[in-house]
């Protein structure tokens, strides 16, 4: 079985991202300007995004 420690919720998603978890879902639909999706897995009501799919996100939307 799989380590779930890489799978995290928007609540873990908008501590570490340090916004609000309506931001995170925001994000997650591709509501927010200037930004792509970030990619998610939906299990129902439930969103949650493995650690890799954020860091890669974060790196490819980071400015300098």
């Amino acid at each position: 079985m799989e380590n779930t420690s890489n799978i995290l919720t928007v609540k873990e998603v908008a501590n570490i991202l340090r916004c609000s978890k309506t931001h995170v879902l925001n994000a997650l639909e591709g509501k927010v300007r200037g930004l792509p999706k970030l990619t998610h897995l939906s299990l129902g009501r439930r969103k949650v995004v493995r650690q890799d799919w954020l860091d890669r996100w974060m790196e490819a939307n980071k400015t300098e």
